[in-house]
């Protein structure tokens, strides 16, 4: 089942279920009133019913929509689906209750008829999402929908978890290739392997996840291989791929992994995003009503700025460039140029100095108060950038970099932003140890991430708008 069918599948049954919930609310509310053709005695009897259904309908979406019930949920459990369920069924009925129902009191209503309700949909989303799952389950287990492997690790450990995937298929796991990694007394100038997977050197980890469409990476290493988890990690980190390691793993990386069954066979997802569903979803709305907000409000002073910038020097007042954003993916990033036209034409691309004698007499302005990076908002609400992330960099410094920096990549495993902890917390990026300091921030915010830290950040950063600290 293809990612597009499973949600167009949730979003039906939902509806229906929502609807039909709605139908059986209104015949209990209103017994000697409502049939299914409407209200008796009421002209245009049939159209209450229906807005009424329409509006729970889309309620209900919305609220599973936040909670993250839509999302990939390969393979996973259907009681933990349905935990989760029973848990956003329940705040939404009690978000009704003291909204839309609550003059059911006030004409002589009962509380019992939220109970009824609240079975209701539960039990008939329940039913909707169990079929659905069934019907994948089913789709899983025959070699539809599977998730493209690559594991990665030592011999005889790979070897083992061929036949723990083999005794699962309902896991939806297929592997299509290995690293097999060999202690260096054993190393050999050629890899050899009498099973029917290819067998690759670690060095292309990266071109093979692209090459082979890769999903999940497995990793099967001991407790003590810090150097080869390392190693992986580097080479592939900023992919759009999930890692899953075997469990006896867990000891060296802590809080930077959980735990998951996949029907039975054990994994633990490392470098997890921290933030839940919900929180990423207000993120998202945040975003886009600040960037449209001030991108309007603030419309004659951009325009003012646009017009002071071409009057002080020859060039476009936008500048246009080329970044580094989430998985690795290259975007065109907006400015207000504060540098004189073609100033990298002679030097090529070198990091901006504090007091660098490209900036023009304006740009160094901008560039105190920050605002050079309003025409980033575009970015945010075409959803390349977020207003909090990683400062995104351009692709001639992150080849160099990821070379230089372990784990370097992980900061596009989320979009990056127009302010980040980094930001404010350390000083603009002069050299490698400025950059070197800075990644330590930015892993500190992606694991830590949260609506209370974004707001923390934009506060401390308005600060330094407000004071001209910027450089």
């Amino acid at each position: 089942m293809s990612r597009i069918v499973e949600i167009i599948a949730l979003i039906i049954t939902d509806t229906i279920a929502a609807a039909l919930s709605c139908i059986l609310y209104l015949r209990i509310r209103f017994p000697d009133r409502f049939d299914v053709t409407g209200f008796s005695g009421t002209e245009g009897q049939i159209i209450y019913p229906l807005y009424a259904m329409t509006a729970l309908a889309l309620f209900w979406i919305v609220m599973f929509l936040i909670a993250g019930m839509y999302r990939e949920r390969h393979a996973s459990s259907r009681i933990d689906e349905i935990v989760s369920l029973t848990k956003v069924v329940t705040v939404g009925v009690l978000i009704l209750v003291f909204s839309i129902f609550v003059d059911i009191l006030e004409t002589g209503g009962s509380l019992s008829i939220f109970a009824i309700y609240w079975i209701s949909v539960l039990g008939m989303i329940t039913a909707g999402r169990v079929i659905v799952r069934s019907i994948q389950k089913a789709l899983v287990i025959r070699g539809f929908g599977t998730h493209r492997t690559l594991v990665v690790g030592w011999r005889e450990k790979v070897d083992r978890l061929y036949r723990d995937v083999a005794k699962y298929p309902a896991a939806g796991i297929q592997i299509v290739g290995a690293v097999r990694l060999k202690p260096k007394d054993e190393q050999e100038n050629h890899l050899e392997s009498d099973d029917d997977e290819d067998i690759y050197a670690i060095e292309q980890l990266p071109h093979l996840i692209d090459d082979l469409q890769i999903r999940d990476v497995l990793i099967a290493l001991g407790s003590q291989d810090h150097k080869e988890l390392s190693d992986v990690l580097g080479l592939c980190d900023g992919k759009n791929v999930t890692f899953k390691l075997v469990p006896d793993f867990y000891s060296v990386i802590g809080g930077m992994a959980r735990t998951e069954h996949i029907y039975g066979l054990p994994l633990i997802e490392v470098l997890p995003i921290p933030m839940p569903a919900w929180e990423q979803y207000t993120k998202r709305v945040i975003d886009l009503v600040v960037a449209l907000l001030v991108l309007i409000l603030g419309l004659p002073i951009w325009i003012g700025i646009i017009i002071a910038v071409k009057v002080s020097s020859n060039g476009d007042a936008i500048y246009q460039q080329q970044r580094v954003g989430r998985k690795g993916r290259i975007f065109t990033m907006y400015k207000f140029r504060t540098m004189h036209h073609n100033a990298e034409a002679e030097t090529g691309p070198v990091w901006a100095s504090k007091d660098d004698p490209r900036y023009t007499n304006f740009g160094r302005r901008l560039r105190k108060t920050r605002l050079d990076e309003i025409p980033q908002l575009i970015n945010v609400l075409k959803g390349d950038m977020s207003l909090v992330g990683p400062r995104p960099e351009r692709p001639y410094f992150v080849e160099k970099l990821k070379e230089e920096i372990p784990l370097y990549n992980r900061r596009h495993r989320i979009k990056p932003g127009i302010t980040g902890w980094a930001q404010v917390m350390w000083r603009y990026d002069s050299s490698l140890e400025d950059v070197q300091q800075k990644v330590k921030y930015d892993l500190y915010y992606i694991e830590n991430m949260s609506l209370r830290m974004d707001l923390k950040i934009l506060f401390r950063t308005l600060r330094s708008v407000i004071n001209g600290g910027g450089h």
